[in-house]
């Protein structure tokens, strides 16, 4: 596989953040997905996201695993650290690394694939530990790179371009992490910008296991009448829940309207859908209410999006375990290794 790189010119416009650096300095590679691909559109948040918060690329450690969402760390940047591993075993990798250096911000990309199938160990092991990281998961519903199967996010009675509907139950991240005590849960949508940015950033100034769930239709095998992961799905049954007060949000799409009200849209094929955006009184501090609020929308088959939990209370990985707060790789050899006496003393325990 071969990337292009883009060319390193920049429009002397162009804003710049604190550390006097542009957007373009937080790109990566041309992307080699479908042209329309909302992964690229998540991307492009990412990017936004990390030029906002002054993030400075050295300190920036990329993770992935497998699958056509484990491609966009290639696609931004590309001056920061990055690891592409192998299917689903990416958690594990970014926590070896997180014990190492402590003073790196960590942002993981995985699909519904990578961490729902064969990974969702792994995942679930990671909220666990509340490892302090930024998880998202680009979640179209199917098997990109191997032509379109279901994925373990699929609906049921989601049809696919060929074969017969989806008859098995989803797994929805979401809950999962609800489940598990995840401390920053997030969904967003792929086409929406101007909601995913500010909650990008918000995981990744958490203290802790930041999910956040991106629905983001694959164009090639699943956003066709009949998917549930589609663009013209997802919007019809987009319903905004609370704006994050971390940033204002910004209106990507050239419409705005109130709390509590609907907005008409024509789709580019000329269908009409309406979007409705509820009231502003939702909680998301309250886990057992933001589980509920959830299932109940589930059963009505809406998607909702923006800040769901969040718990700035529950101490990280590393202050779990009581960790020194120096990183482990800036300790020298002689200050790591116990010596003979100090190893027996430990295993000794164990007798």
């Amino acid at each position: 596989m071969s990337y292009i790189a883009k060319p390193k010119v920049a429009h002397p416009s162009l804003k710049r953040n604190k550390l006097g650096l542009t957007t373009r300095d937080y790109e990566g590679a041309v992307s080699t997905l479908c042209a329309g691909c909302g992964h690229d559109s998540v991307t492009a948040a990412i990017v936004q996201a990390v030029y906002e918060l002054d993030i400075e690329p050295h300190r920036l450690a990329k993770m992935s695993g497998i699958g056509c969402s484990s491609k966009t760390p290639a696609y931004f940047a590309s001056e920061s650290h990055g690891f592409n591993s192998v299917h689903g075993r990416m958690p594990s990798v970014t926590t070896g690394a997180n014990m190492a250096n402590r003073d790196l911000t960590y942002i993981g990309v995985s699909g519904d694939g990578d961490s729902l199938s064969i990974g969702v160990g792994q995942f679930l092991h990671a909220i666990r530990r509340n490892l302090n990281m930024c998880y998202m998961i680009e979640n179209n519903g199917v098997y990109g790179l191997t032509k379109g199967q279901f994925s373990a996010s699929a609906d049921v009675g989601s049809k696919p371009k060929k074969g017969q509907p989806n008859q098995q139950e989803p797994i929805d991240p979401v809950s999962v992490a609800l489940s598990l005590g995840a401390t920053y849960i997030a969904r967003g949508f792929s086409g929406d910008k101007a909601q995913l940015v500010p909650l990008i950033k918000g995981a990744l100034k958490h203290g802790g296991f930041a999910l956040v769930d991106v629905i983001s239709p694959c164009v090639t095998f699943n956003d066709h009448e009949g998917s549930t992961k589609s663009y013209a799905h997802t919007r019809q049954f987009y319903h905004h829940v609370v704006d994050m007060d971390y940033v204002p949000p910004a209106a990507e799409i050239r419409a705005a309207y109130e709390e509590g009200s609907a907005m008409p849209v024509e789709l580019h094929d000329g269908s009409r859908i309406v979007l409705r955006k509820i009231d502003g009184d939702y909680d998301p501090t309250s886990r057992a209410a933001a589980f509920k609020y959830l299932r109940q929308r589930f059963n009505e088959g809406e998607i909702i999006t923006g800040l769901l939990y969040i718990d700035e209370e529950r101490d990280e990985m590393h202050d779990l375990m009581g960790n020194v707060d120096r990183p482990l790789s800036e300790l020298s050899l002689d200050t790591l290794h116990p010596g003979a006496a100090g190893l027996g003393k430990v295993l000794g325990r164990y007798k």
